[in-house]
């Protein structure tokens, strides 16, 4: 690409920058991304996803090629600072709601490469390395310019976007140039992330290991054949310095290691992070945006922190070709903060719950979860909602029209259902608006449907999507290109006329 001016600019190669600009190029939008290295950034960060965020990965088209590197999770189990069991909450074995395993653990980098990989397929797209951005500036209601810097020449270079999605991380550059500040949730904690490598066996289970200790805190889980991921909480005084070598790490990781002597163990990673939880107050700066990390932090302990930015991504993407296109007026871009704000900080909170009931009380808090988590199976219920991958509903919105009291499936997640035909929901829809309805349509509404660039999905009885719907209490969902329902009807009539003049622009061209 060599163009002076794109209609997208995306500056990150993370997991969100590169689904954003995957998705762009499904629609046949012109991107161009900007990422200060040249290659797959080699350590490793996230190591969770859950079904949502894995359906969103098979809509990128690399689900295959993602599981040949992930592993499902078994569950959870609580442990006391003594690391004796004191509750588990096991997974079954069988797919979640949208298609996949619900809890999947896996190394960043790999995930990165497939991601990068996969954007080459589409001609729309050209992805920069090895480039500082400098500057984005705007003037009013104009495109937006950005400058950036060659790492190797030292070559400045300028580019004009119709819009730019801040994908640059927690130090977002992005952030600061759309005047945004980061309000802080109050919680901070420091912990050292530790990555190992080993051809031996551990021996042990292959759920998250959460150990409940408000001294030292920790959690292990298996990532990998050969990768395991420890993270423990940093006392007073300590840092990750103290940990480069086994000697010092051994007696850490130990409890799970056994016998296995230290030089059997290879430290792919030793870091200090502080978890932080934080909100950017505005995520839109005139033909800026913000995702990601730029966005919002969440602490780890439910595993959601990268999630949440590929969710940001596939909630904006769709918005902003249509609007590109003219499918869409340009205001509809005001419901990406509106729906994805509100969900970010509820999966903070949610985060923020776990790691404070992991840790906090001292010795009272010990004696607390010793004497009741043991009993937490035998609450009704308990056990689903905490493997329950589902997330909240978005707020109501220009594309969300969800009732006051927050009652219906508006908001909601249409789930990636299997179909007669043995195909799936997603299958079918292939990022259109799909109308799906328990209800008969006429020939003039399944035309309607048909010209205007959807599809009609017919709920039978006896299916997944006709319980669906039945929960809902409708007989009807308008469902949007990133899957969540925009409005339900008793009527499908009432419907089909809320569909964009022409909705092709989510139909995936490459």
């Amino acid at each position: 690409m060599t163009a002076d001016t794109v209609p997208v600019v995306v500056i990150g190669a993370g997991p969100t920058g590169l689904t954003a600009a995957t998705l762009l190029g499904q629609y046949g939008i012109e991107t161009l991304v900007l990422d200060r290295w040249e290659s797959v950034y080699p350590l490793p960060r996230a190591v969770h996803l859950d079904d949502e965020v894995y359906r969103l990965l098979a809509r990128l088209g690399i689900a295959e090629e993602f599981a040949a590197i992930s592993r499902p999770a078994h569950g959870l189990r609580l442990l006391g600072r003594d690391l004796r069991l004191l509750a588990e909450f096991r997974r079954g074995s069988g797919l979640g709601r949208h298609g996949h395993p619900e809890a999947n653990m896996f190394d960043q980098p790999q995930l990165e490469e497939l991601l990068r990989a996969n954007l080459e397929r589409h001609p729309t797209v050209t992805l920069r390395g090895n480039v500082d951005v400098t500057a984005i500036e705007q003037s009013d209601r104009g495109p937006a310019r950005v400058r950036f810097t060659d790492r190797t020449t030292g070559e400045a270079d300028t580019v004009t976007a119709g819009y730019v999605l801040g994908c640059d991380g927690a130090n977002s550059l992005t952030r600061r140039a759309t005047g945004s500040t980061m309000h802080d949730l109050a919680f901070t904690q420091r912990w050292l992330v530790v990555d190992i490598a080993t051809d031996a066996d551990l021996h042990q289970w292959e759920g998250v290991h959460q150990v409940c200790d408000p001294v030292r805190a920790a959690t292990y889980m298996r990532i990998g054949a050969r990768r395991h991921r420890w993270e423990f909480q940093l006392l007073p005084g300590e840092s990750a310095d103290d940990y480069h070598d086994m000697t010092r790490l051994h007696p850490l990781v130990r409890p799970w290691t056994g016998d296995l002597p230290a030089d059997a163990l290879e430290i792919v990673r030793t870091a200090e992070y502080t978890f932080r939880a934080q909100i950017a107050d505005r995520w839109r700066g005139q033909r800026v945006f913000l995702l990601g990390d730029a966005a919002h932090l969440t602490p780890p302990f439910i595993g959601q922190g990268m999630g949440a930015g590929l969710r940001d991504a596939a909630n904006l993407t769709w918005k902003l070709a249509a609007v590109l296109d003219g499918h869409l007026p340009e205001h509809v871009l005001d419901s990406y903060e509106t729906e994805r704000k509100p969900h970010a900080r509820s999966m903070i909170n949610l985060a923020k719950l776990v790691g404070t009931a992991m840790t906090a009380g001292g010795h009272t808090g010990s004696r607390l979860r010793r004497i009741l988590a043991p009993h937490l199976h035998r609450l009704p219920g308990l056990s689903n909602r905490i493997l329950d991958s589902r997330t909240p509903a978005l707020h109501r919105s220009a594309l969300v029209d969800r009732g006051r009291l927050g009652l219906g499936l508006a908001g909601r997640l249409c789930p990636n259902a299997p179909l007669p035909d043995g195909r799936r929901f997603d299958d079918l829809a292939a990022g259109r608006y799909a109308l799906v309805t328990s209800a008969p349509v006429t020939p003039a509404l399944r035309s309607e449907i048909h010209d205007r660039g959807g599809v009609l999905v017919t709920a039978s009885p006896g299916t997944a999507l006709h319980r669906w719907l039945g929960q809902g209490r409708t007989a009807a969902a308008l469902v949007r290109p990133d899957g969540t329902v925009q409005r339900t009807a008793s009527d499908p009539e009432a419907l089909g006329q809320l569909l964009p003049a022409s909705s092709s622009y989510g139909r995936v061209r490459g």
